[in-house]
């Protein structure tokens, strides 16, 4: 507790007693109000009753000398000022709100008491020693004896640095929300738009003053109205609407193609009272996605085209060689289901496992049974990788019925890959086993000849080991 040089009541303290005690019960209610003392109640105990209360409260005298402190005015200014020493305030340093320094012979406090007026409206900032800074009201008001004579002036500070720092947050929000070029727009549970931003005006052309208060359905094509009951009870539970792309009608009708995001929106209290709406423009998108879907077709036709046109020169040129021409039409066609694959894809890149599951379709028969596959799902490979790899698979697949482990009745092949993330590349291994005893050949055959050479220098490495047990290969495939 801080105190005052004095303990004796003095005829101006009787003043002060219930003029301090006025201003506390204003501030704080009846429950001050009922505690008051009466004149002759020492000062002792009304620094008690001030240092219970959690508002920073101190006083000056008339020359604006600091005379007593609370506690709860100490943890404010984050010091302990010297009594009848420091002036009007007892912060280190103080500021405008717009950060320019405050002197404390004219802060609140110092004004109140030159003019001998109630200051009020005044926003202010402290610095503790610290660095930290502390967003504050004043309510510094003088007191006077029983003449009429200025004695001093009490001030109460309210901290206000949490609502600062929310006011912050929702101002640059705001900000963030009107600036944004996509559409944002909010409405109740019932539909119903409560706001609007300026993207939202630049994609549907309507003004915020001609559709808030409507309902959003007004954006909804008549053949897509199922989608909002839907997306309502699904807010009601809480759950956020991930993107997804759909249909919206602008203004003058027409239709435009949008990534639309919803989530819930909740009051002080954690209740849903409406969702946020995002839309995103994705007509370029979609456009470049028929454009590429057009040109990916055009190619696999003419690429069918071109298989088609070897083939056929291939049976009559092989004509009677008819196992060289087989194994020629075979390697043709596990190159078509390679193109495939990324066809159906985007023709830069396809996944592994489907890579390898398409590689082994004319062997389907042995899958699952006899062909065990096993390995992440997330792995892709572009292009080049992805038809070398498909012919490998293929090249090994049709050794292994030939003379592996699928040419007798119990052998098995496994095919496994994992992600060697510092190296960042996939590394699979065709495992052979239970087929008949492996030697090494006296000489390369065509499929030893592909894996070889598709996968040296860039692309990545290979190994085939040709163990009694069974053949084994190891891919190494950059990513």
């Amino acid at each position: 507790m801080r105190e005052l040089d004095h303990e004796e009541t003095t005829p101006s303290e009787t003043t002060f007693v219930p003029n301090l005690l006025e201003l506390i019960g204003r501030a704080f209610g009846d429950a001050v109000e009922h505690s008051r003392p009466q004149p002759s109640t020492g000062r002792a105990q009304l620094e008690d009753l001030i240092q219970a209360l959690p508002a920073a409260i101190y006083t000056t005298d008339a020359a604006g000398r600091i005379t007593f402190y609370n506690e709860a005015a100490a943890e404010l200014w984050g010091c302990h000022p010297e009594l009848g020493k420091s002036e009007f305030c007892g912060s280190w340093k103080l500021y405008w709100p717009d950060g320019r320094p405050m002197p404390h012979g004219q802060c609140p406090m110092a004004l109140a008491l030159k003019e001998q007026r109630v200051v009020r409206g005044i926003e202010a900032i402290a610095e503790r020693p610290d660095g930290t800074l502390v967003h504050f009201v004043p309510y510094p008001t003088p007191l006077y004896d029983a003449s009429g004579a200025l004695i001093g002036a009490v001030n109460m500070l309210i901290d206000i640095s949490d609502r600062k720092r929310a006011d912050g947050h929702a101002e640059q929000l705001a900000s963030i929300v009107e600036s944004s070029y996509d559409a944002i727009v909010s409405k109740d549970l019932n539909s119903i738009i409560t706001s609007w931003n300026r993207g939202a005006e630049l994609l549907f052309g309507y003004t915020a003053e001609e559709v808030i208060g409507k309902s959003v359905t007004l954006l909804i094509p008549p053949d897509r109205m199922d989608e909002e009951p839907e997306i309502l009870a699904r807010i009601r539970r809480g759950e956020r609407v991930d993107p997804y792309d759909t249909v919206r009608r602008r203004k003058d009708g027409s239709q435009i193609d949008i990534s639309l995001t919803v989530s819930p929106l909740k009051d002080a209290d954690g209740r849903i009272i409406g969702a946020s709406k995002i839309a995103r423009d994705i007509t370029d998108r979609k456009r470049a996605q028929e454009q590429q879907k057009l040109l990916v077709n055009e190619m696999k036709h003419r690429i069918k085209n071109s298989l088609a046109t070897i083939q056929a020169i291939a049976t009559q040129t092989l004509n009677q060689h008819a196992k060289d021409r087989d194994a020629l039409i075979a390697r043709l066609h596990a190159l078509d289901r390679a193109h495939d694959l990324l066809t159906s894809e985007t023709w830069e890149k396809a996944p592994l496992r489907a890579i390898v599951t398409r590689a082994l379709e004319p062997f389907q028969e042995h899958l699952n049974e006899r062909i065990t596959i096993n390995g992440p799902a997330d792995l892709w490979l572009d292009s080049t990788k992805s038809v070398a790899v498909a012919m490998a698979l293929h090249e090994l697949a049709t050794n292994a019925v030939k003379y592996g482990a699928l040419s007798n009745g119990g052998g098995r092949v496994s095919i496994a890959w994992e992600r060697q993330f510092q190296a960042n590349r996939v590394k699979l291994v065709w495992q052979e086993s239970g087929g008949p005893e492996v030697s090494p050949p006296k000489q390369k055959g065509f499929g030893s000849h592909l894996i070889e050479r598709a996968f040296g220098g860039q692309l990545g490495g290979s190994e085939l080991v040709f163990s009694p047990e069974g053949l084994s290969c190891t891919l190494e495939v950059g990513l």
